[in-house]
């Protein structure tokens, strides 16, 4: 009964407290003195109520009320029209009750921006340190192989073209750091425009496996459709941005396949969307990193990875393309058994 009350309800019980009071001091008053007449003692009734009231109502307003008012307005992040503000903050009867509910739906949005933000502070401390990381390998490598070359290695023979050729590789790794980093940038902050076309999937795919094709021989690995694979599928996407998408995940099954192993590209018709996977029988990767795999500069295996080449971002980069296009993507993968990375197309 008595919880939650407003300034007003708060007036007009303590008016009438008082005046049953002093009620109850007329009667006795009257016991000691039988000359006071019943309508003195109503009318001092009234007075007394009417009077304690428009006290506590004056304090409460101006004291409590109003700090309250500053609490909500502190908190409220809206801004309001003055006619709005006037029936929404200065409406006694609710007012309590409103900032009661927005000081809880306040603190808990803020505990949740600033927990947002720790994530994020996170988050940048460990992007600064892995960028950082990854571009230092190559420039010190560069430096070291100039410095050579300046001391007298110029004139050898036996390492100038050498030391030339891995400076130059060096150079290129860091171009793609870069690329890769301007991708990412553009994909993250909305920038990028989509060409949506219709085209067949496995024609694209075939085009990948032909550019792979040396390196694939290379490795002994084969390139092959999986079973079921040969219906082509007619997708709407960006083209080169799934080619970009296809290739990097066919690259890596090459990279991290092993020698006399598969890369194997299937089709799955899901009414409305096509499902594409790419699998292989390498190295595989282990569970607790699977939830990893698509983090920026994420590496499984850090010196066999960097020795394999790339920037680190790949992954990050496929994962941007496909959420890009409103779809999923997703990776199964177990050591020494393989991986299977699957990202949903719309169908044309």
């Amino acid at each position: 009964m008595f919880k939650n009350l407003t300034p007003r309800q708060i007036a007009i019980y303590s008016g009438f407290a008082s005046g049953v009071a002093v009620y109850i001091l007329f009667i006795l008053f009257n016991l000691l003195s039988p000359n006071l007449d019943w309508w003195q003692l109503l009318i001092a009734f009234i007075v007394l109520v009417g009077l304690t009231y428009s006290v506590n109502l004056f304090f409460l307003k101006k004291y409590i009320f109003r700090k309250i008012k500053l609490i909500y307005k502190t908190i409220h992040r809206l801004k309001l029209d003055p006619s709005q503000k006037q029936r929404n903050i200065d409406s006694d009867d609710h007012i309590i009750e409103d900032v009661e509910k927005d000081v809880a739906i306040w603190a808990r949005n803020q505990q949740a921006e600033i927990e947002q933000l720790k994530t994020l502070e996170n988050y940048r401390r460990d992007f600064l340190g892995n960028v950082s990381h990854e571009l230092k390998t190559p420039i010190f490598n560069i430096q070291g192989y100039i410095h050579t070359l300046l001391d007298g290695g110029i004139n050898d023979n036996t390492i100038n073209l050498k030391y030339l050729d891995r400076t130059s590789k060096n150079v290129e790794r860091l171009i793609t750091i870069v690329d890769d980093l301007e991708t990412i940038s553009k994909l993250e902050s909305g920038n990028l425009v989509l060409d949506i076309r219709k085209f067949d999937i496995k024609e694209l795919v075939k085009e990948v496996f032909e550019a792979h094709e040396l390196s694939a021989q290379r490795r002994n690995i084969h390139l092959l459709f999986k079973d079921g694979a040969a219906q082509s599928f007619q997708v709407k996407a960006d083209r080169e941005y799934i080619r970009q998408v296809v290739d990097n995940l066919v690259l890596n099954s090459i990279k991290y396949g092993n020698p006399e192993g598969f890369t194997k590209v299937g089709f799955y018709d899901m009414d409305k969307y096509i499902l594409v996977e790419v699998a292989d029988n390498g190295i595989g990767i282990p569970q607790e990193h699977l939830k990893h795999v698509f983090d920026r500069f994420y590496r499984v295996d850090k010196s066999r990875s960097r020795d394999a080449g790339g920037s680190g971002l790949g992954l990050s980069i496929v994962k941007h393309i496909i959420e890009a296009h409103n779809q999923t993507i997703n990776v199964r993968s177990a050591p020494d058994v393989g991986s299977t990375f699957g990202f949903t197309m719309e169908k044309a």
